[in-house]
């Protein structure tokens, strides 16, 4: 089942959720006023949001609710207030950015806090992680968008080794970073990001160079790609949701400027937040005056619309609810939440744990039987799994087998990743001889020209 989510500053308006076909309203969740870009879904199994706290306090606030139950099951408290918050899409990590500029990156099994650094001169706005989760991109109120690979972030020789941690670093914005999203693709996607400077500014990934540049009648706050990335939609501060052309054909004679192909209905106040269901083929936005609104891009019609609160949406995502939830097994003991009363993971750690740097990491492992999805991450270590088998085989457990079977994935996965890796050096490679002799054979006539 496809749902929304939607949440908003305001306190007391909690997280609403409804059903995307139906427009049937699900279970409200409560005590939430969510910053801007922290609402996330964690694997489709939990929601997680940072938290709007008092301007003066130190530390932040993330709160997990369950499908389930209203109330907030597990509370942390990391070193500073968070803004933004992204899971990657097994649901093995969180990462949130700070009002500092730094990036907090948690391994959500056991809360372990597993990498921060310094990303950007000041907060993180906006937080993305790339389809095949092994990128994470940026923006920031120093108008810099960031790429950053988590084979650099985790390689501590390449770390030690580089100028700098990032990828790439654009920085075309000459204001706050509102927004960004990534397409398909890994390190060949192309990055749009949306500022308050009233651009919208499209970024090539393995050039590392600035595509298109948009400029809007209005200052831009949400974006989201069309799944052919031929167009993006763009939520402005007067109301209006502009289309603005990737790929199509545009014209210099458009009625709201070059590249802006056309527009949906308009909204009373600010379009605050976007998202964009592939599987239905519509449009959800969320709205300064408290409304949820599904329109089909196509038409421009406004075909469903949900009242959230009276306060402002600053988030709203389209989520495929995992139904039926029950007991879960988890690997590590140490790393479970039923000490605070929940099924849930732990809390997030406040610090990184120098000791447990070279440790292997650990994971919830599930099995057919339990209603909680495997975590088939690449990042999960083999010896790992291995003494997770041979406890199993001690106990005579019959999932011995399927224990194994997920350990061939992992292993499947890692190499997967790899060849992609390789594939793209090559490219790289493949590149660099032919603008060699692009260079070689355009200087051989103008050296003949001088003999």
């Amino acid at each position: 089942m496809e749902v929304v989510i939607a949440s908003s500053s305001v306190c007391d308006a909690g997280i609403g959720c409804w059903d995307l076909c139906t427009g049937a309203e699900q279970l409200r969740h409560k005590s939430c006023a969510s910053t801007a870009h922290g609402l996330t879904s964690v694997g489709h199994r939990f929601v997680a949001s940072s938290q709007l706290r008092d301007t003066s306090a130190t530390s932040g606030s993330v709160f997990y609710w369950s499908w389930d139950r209203p109330q907030v099951e597990v509370k942390s408290f990391p070193a500073e207030p968070i803004l933004p918050l992204a899971a990657n899409s097994e649901g093995t990590y969180i990462v949130g950015g700070g009002v500092s500029g730094e990036i907090y990156l948690w391994e959500v099994p056991t809360g372990k806090l597993l990498r921060k650094w310094h990303a950007h001169y000041r907060g993180v706005t906006c937080l993305v992680f790339s389809d095949d989760d092994s990128l994470i991109i940026s923006g920031s109120e120093d108008g810099s968008v960031r790429v950053w690979s988590l084979f650099m972030i985790f390689d501590d020789m390449r770390r030690q080794e580089a100028t700098h941690l990032y990828e790439h670093s654009f920085t075309g914005h000459a204001l706050r970073v509102t927004d960004v999203v990534i397409g398909y693709g890994g390190s060949n996607a192309i990055i749009v990001s949306a500022s308050e400077d009233r651009t919208c500014k499209a970024w090539s990934l393995s050039k590392g160079i600035l595509l298109r540049n948009i400029m809007f009648p209005s200052m831009i706050y949400a974006i989201a790609l069309d799944p052919g990335e031929h167009v993006f939609y763009a939520g402005s501060r007067d109301g209006k949701i502009y289309v603005a052309a990737l790929n199509a054909e545009s014209s210099p004679n458009d009625a709201y400027g070059m590249y802006i192909i056309g527009l949906l209905a308009d909204h009373s106040k600010a379009v605050t937040c976007l998202a964009y269901s592939n599987s239905l083929n519509l449009i959800v936005c969320g709205s300064e005056d408290g409304m949820v609104r599904v329109s089909d891009p196509k038409s421009g019609n406004v075909i469903r619309m949900f009242r959230h609160s009276k306060g402002p949406i600053n988030n709203v995502q389209i989520v495929r609810k995992q139904l039926g939830f029950g007991p879960r097994i988890v690997a590590n003991p140490q790393g479970s939440s039923r000490r605070h009363g929940s099924l849930l993971p732990p809390p997030l750690e406040k610090y990184t744990n120098s000791s447990d740097d070279d440790s292997d990491f650990r994971t919830v492992v599930s099995l057919h039987g339990a209603s909680y999805e495997p975590l088939e991450s690449p990042n999960i270590s083999s010896n790992a799994m291995d003494q997770q088998i041979e406890e199993l085989k001690k106990q005579s457990s019959s999932y011995a087998a399927e224990m194994e079977l997920e350990r061939l994935k992992v292993d499947c996965k890692r190499s997967l990743q790899m060849v992609e890796r390789w594939k793209q050096m090559y490219e790289n490679l493949h590149q660099f001889c032919v603008d060699e002799l692009l260079d070689i054979d355009q200087a051989e006539p103008t050296k003949a020209g001088f003999t």
